[in-house]
């Protein structure tokens, strides 16, 4: 079993900075790939980031692309740096994993969620 703690949202005006952070605890961090995901109100929730269990292969929705980061520590945390924030990056955003070398970008290829950070871009 893993748990996952969402932290770092908040309000930030439009072309500003924030990074979220990811908590796990529970079970062996270092074999789990891990995802960011995010769901606009109204909206189904959608892919953001994902990052390999070794932390070496990452990879981005379009959306995202060149704005967001996405790493890893050994410590059980994964981070989220989103810069160039627009309105449009509202959202709750969850963290995810899932057992294995590299996630998905599907809802179902994770198997363990976190409870979601709000981030708010004001424009």
């Amino acid at each position: 079993q893993v748990q996952l703690v969402e932290s770092g949202g908040g309000l930030v005006q439009a072309g500003g900075s924030l990074r979220l952070s990811c908590t796990a605890s529970g079970r062996t961090f270092s074999s789990y790939a891990m995802g960011w995901f995010r769901q606009a109100p109204g909206k189904e929730r959608e892919f953001v980031a994902r990052i390999s269990r070794s932390g070496r292969i990452t990879d981005f929705a379009d959306s995202v692309k060149g704005r967001f980061t996405v790493s890893r520590d050994n410590a059980k945390n994964m981070y989220l740096q989103m810069n160039s924030l627009q309105h449009e990056d509202t959202a709750v955003y969850y963290c995810a994993s899932v057992l294995g070398s590299f996630g998905g970008t599907r809802v179902s290829d994770y198997d363990y969620w976190g409870q979601g950070t709000q981030v708010t871009v004001s424009s």
